[in-house]
């Protein structure tokens, strides 16, 4: 079911799933899309992920993405920590959500982090894919790319299937990786204060980023299992889905399993 949340004065674009084999009072896993996704973007992944879960899912397009509003103002540097700080517990809050389990991709997975570290709310346990934890010169090249793929390619048209806004989406993310002032953004100093187990899962052939993210959040994190996927780029879940719902299933039901 698809619904339409209004929260601090825009239209946020959110669906929610039902596991089709629901674990009893299993808190609902919340999909956070990558820097140039949407809900229909996922496909049917997250549907997956909640049958083999037995969690529900929500899944929402963030501020700028999607059906959502659009931006109205380019975004700065601390555009993740925003969403991981404000517009997430505000949405959770508006839900009526406690304690959930946070899954992320790139973007999606910086924001999980920040949230599980920053924002001093409950959570049942993090999955990151392809996450962000700093910059890498791999990314930002990769990024440029991206950029000229939008201006003289078909990137553009194919982004535009899954945003009311396409430019919105877009330039709000390529914008803001590419500004010299990024260059220095680091979030790993939320990684010790994370207090749920973290799982983070990321290809040997991603093209934005090196298994450094995922094994800086090992050294960071307290609690954490790390899955590297090989034949895999920077989107495990299109990549390698099957082993990407396997561990995911895995990591949550040792979680259900140890609840009191």
């Amino acid at each position: 079911m698809n619904t339409r949340l209004q929260l601090r004065g825009m239209t946020i674009e959110v669906q929610h799933l039902a596991s089709a084999h629901p674990a009893p009072d299993a808190p609902p896993l919340i999909f956070l899309h990558e820097g140039l996704g949407s809900i229909s973007m996922w496909r049917d992944f997250p549907q997956r992920v909640a049958d083999a879960t037995g969690c529900a899912a929500v899944v929402y397009s963030r501020h700028g993405y999607g059906q959502s509003t659009p931006l109205s103002a380019p975004r700065d540097v601390r555009y993740m920590h925003e969403e991981a700080l404000s517009m997430l517990p505000a949405l959770l809050d508006a839900l009526d959500i406690e304690k959930p389990f946070l899954l992320g991709h790139s973007d999606g997975g910086s924001i999980s982090l920040i949230h599980a570290g920053g924002a001093g709310r409950e959570l049942s346990g993090v999955i990151v894919m392809a996450p962000h934890v700093f910059v890498e010169e791999v990314a930002l090249s990769n990024i440029r790319l991206a950029d000229e793929a939008y201006r003289m390619g078909d990137l553009r048209s194919r982004l535009a299937r899954h945003h009311r806004d396409v430019d919105s989406a877009f330039r709000g993310w390529n914008d803001i990786w590419l500004h010299p002032a990024f260059r220095d953004w680091n979030i790993e100093g939320y990684l010790p204060t994370i207090p749920c187990p973290v799982l983070a899962i990321q290809g040997e052939d991603d093209e934005y980023g090196t298994m450094d993210q995922i094994e800086r959040i090992a050294r960071g994190a307290r609690d954490v299992d790390l899955v590297r996927l090989a034949d895999c780029r920077h989107s495990p879940h299109k990549d390698q889905p099957e082993a990407v719902i396997e561990a995911v299933a895995g990591f949550v039901t040792r979680i259900l399993d140890a609840r009191p």
